[in-house]
């Protein structure tokens, strides 16, 4: 043995070091061990007299080779952190990271901020021309940096001097107008860039170092594509106001409302993965530390809360898609006409021959009028927007009346859900004013604004009450392994968590 020692000068000092305490002698195995001066230390022999042990080396058969439950039982004892490890071993943690999700949190408040002061660029009219552009070509590394000099800066207003806006709209525009309009859109475009950098870089660390599931890993991958494909898609936006046909008679500077309608939707989209995901992480992680949070889901599992659940999970997808009619509104300026509420003109409605006219209709048969109308007539779209605004506050009264009327949800429902319900009221309540006081004061800025702010809000509230409500596979099978034991909650990352044990023990 010495001599391989010699020749292998690395297997020393790796070699197992075994006490002495653990080797007995067969007859002491036999009668108990009574004649050796060890058996009251040998971890062996200790086994034996733990009657949880499924290997007992007293009433053992030494004559044959123990079975490989017996042998993994006794490496279990003695070896349990390299046997857990061995057995569990996978590329992703099963579950993640308390900080990713107030990462995700966090990137979704930057997500609605932009969505905000996207609005207020598009209210004021700024962001129609291309800013720092050649040829109003799309650059977006180089476009970042502004005007630095006068000469910069006269060179970039004759630059949208050449686009419809001006020439149709602001022909007498001087330069300190100009650069107010430049930083709004500018300042647009960086907080993008900004988004897309905080999010990118934090998620490869975070896919990196095993912080996150599998699952949400894939996730986070698909928020990533969807925040580069918005930034296609507002340089995809803002080139449909520099058509040529915009110069016509009679023609109005202003982005296709397809654009804008699909810039706003994929926004909100990545707000809500972003929002969904980081609650779904808290969540989860209070479910493997909190015996309560187990309980309250598995009384959420209770079929009377189905309907409930699936009400939520409509009224979801009908706040979505009253905001999307509101970007067709913005989109066609429809907000400017009929300026009275609930009537338009001499009744709730406009006549037939206003609604579905063949001047939106581009094949001779007529065959596109419904739906041309229903997207590009200002006064079709602006009914659309009233009859989902109004079917949405009757939804979530409903919703508020079935909680609180129902004998089942009055006793059952948990408190979070029932504030969650009295939150959405809320915001729905402040929405209806704030449509209805936009229209009648013909669109002033801060009323849209605030308007366009208020419908994420609303849809904000609608997730946060349905991850107080839905019960995904998920938490339910991470909720059963907690309560068996599978699961502990993470500790806290520190420089401590990675010393190694020798210097732990030294402090």
């Amino acid at each position: 043995m010495a001599s391989i020692f010699k020749q292998i000068p690395f297997l020393r000092p790796n070699a197992p070091r075994l006490p002495g305490q653990l080797f007995t002698c067969n007859s002491c195995l036999r009668t108990g061990g009574q004649s050796s001066k060890w058996i009251g230390r040998s971890p062996v022999l200790n086994v034996r007299r733990n009657a949880s042990s499924n290997f007992n080396f007293a009433q053992a058969d030494i004559t044959r080779a123990p079975s490989k439950s017996e042998a993994q039982s006794l490496l279990s004892r003695f070896f349990p952190q390299q046997t857990q490890q061995k057995s569990t071993k996978r590329y992703f943690a099963e579950t993640n990271d308390k900080i990713v999700g107030y990462w995700l949190l966090g990137s979704a408040a930057s997500v609605f901020g932009i969505v905000v002061f996207g609005g207020l660029t598009r209210l004021t009219e700024s962001g129609y021309f291309p800013t720092n552009t050649r040829s109003f070509e799309w650059r977006p590394v180089t476009g970042s940096l502004p005007p630095f000099s006068a000469s910069d800066w006269d060179a970039e207003f004759d630059r949208y001097k050449a686009s419809p806006e001006f020439k149709l709209l602001n022909p007498h525009m001087e330069l300190s107008e100009f650069k107010y309009i430049y930083w709004m859109e500018w300042t647009h475009r960086l907080w993008g860039r900004f988004v897309g950098l905080s999010f990118v870089l934090p998620a490869a660390y975070f896919i990196a170092r095993r912080r996150v599931s599998a699952p949400m890993a894939a996730r986070i991958t698909g928020i990533a594509a969807l925040i580069g494909s918005q930034g296609a898609l507002g340089w995809w936006m803002v080139k449909s106001g520099l058509k040529d046909d915009l110069f016509a008679p009679g023609s109005h500077p202003r982005v296709s409302q397809y654009r804008l309608t699909a810039h706003l939707g994929t926004a909100f989209l990545c707000y809500t993965a972003m929002l969904w995901n980081g609650l779904s992480i808290l969540r989860e992680n209070r479910l493997v530390r909190d015996v309560q949070a187990r309980e309250q889901l598995a009384q959420l599992r209770n079929p009377v809360f189905a309907p409930l659940r699936r009400y939520v999970g409509v009224l979801a997808g009908l706040v979505f898609l009253t905001a999307m009619s509101g970007g067709l509104v913005a989109g066609l300026d429809a907000g400017m006409i009929y300026n009275e509420f609930p009537y338009m003109g001499e009744g709730l409605t406009p006549p037939k021959s206003e609604l579905f006219s063949n001047f939106y209709s581009r094949h001779a048969d007529g065959s596109d009028i419904w739906w041309r109308n229903m997207l590009e007539n200002p006064s079709t779209v602006q009914l659309d927007h009233r009859i989902l605004a109004t079917t949405t506050f009757t939804a979530v009264m409903g919703l508020w009346a079935y909680s609180r009327y129902s004998p089942t949800l009055k006793t059952l429902l948990p408190s979070a859900a029932r504030r969650g319900i009295r939150g959405v009221v809320h915001l729905v309540s402040l929405q209806v004013i704030l449509g209805i006081s936009t229209l009648l004061y013909l669109v002033p800025i801060s009323l849209a604004s605030a308007h366009q702010a208020n419908s994420l809000a609303l849809l904000t509230g609608v997730i946060v009450l349905g991850s107080r409500v839905w019960v995904p596979r998920r938490l339910i099978n991470i909720a059963a392994k907690a309560q068996a034991g599978g699961l502990q909650a993470k500790p806290l990352h520190s420089t401590m968590a990675h010393r190694p044990l020798k210097g732990l023990l030294q402090h």
